[in-house]
């Protein structure tokens, strides 16, 4: 350390109290450099770790994918191709609705913003469902109409 009548840059001597804070200021960056380091040497395998998972998903996706086309090609051997995939397309979206009701009652048992949060996604699904069930029906008909 230097004695404490050193000079500042501006030649006045620095008191005591400055040069507290200057070590200080000077110990408080050197653990920040520390941390930071650190961090960054933490986030290395986990930045890994969360390209794994995607992968994974995307692993999952193609997966669900594929079983979803060997139960249709299984379908397809005892019904007519129509009718097998408007049977494995119902089966899909009643999964869908058992689970986003069973989800979106969860939500409501949960109260409070989850309550709030429930009743305006089933609020939403139900103005979509009330402008999408009729055209599909529509466009089942002409498709079974042809």
């Amino acid at each position: 350390m230097s004695d404490a009548v050193s000079d500042q840059p501006g030649g006045r001597p620095r008191s005591p109290t400055d040069r507290l804070a200057q070590d200080v200021a000077d110990v408080v960056r050197e653990e920040v450099r520390v941390v930071r380091a650190q961090l960054a040497d933490a986030a290395r395998p986990a930045g890994v770790g969360f390209v794994l998972l995607a992968a994974a998903g995307g692993c999952l996706v193609l997966g669900a994918g594929a079983a979803s086309t060997t139960v249709l090609r299984m379908l397809e051997a005892f019904l007519p191709r129509r009718l097998a995939s408007a049977g494995l397309t119902a089966g899909y979206l009643a999964a869908a609705v058992l689970l986003s009701a069973t989800g979106l009652e969860r939500l409501r048992a949960a109260g409070g913003s989850s309550a709030r949060l429930a009743d305006e996604v089933r609020d939403a699904v139900s103005a979509t469902a009330g402008r999408v069930v009729p055209a599909g029906s529509a466009a089942v008909r002409d498709a079974l109409d042809r």
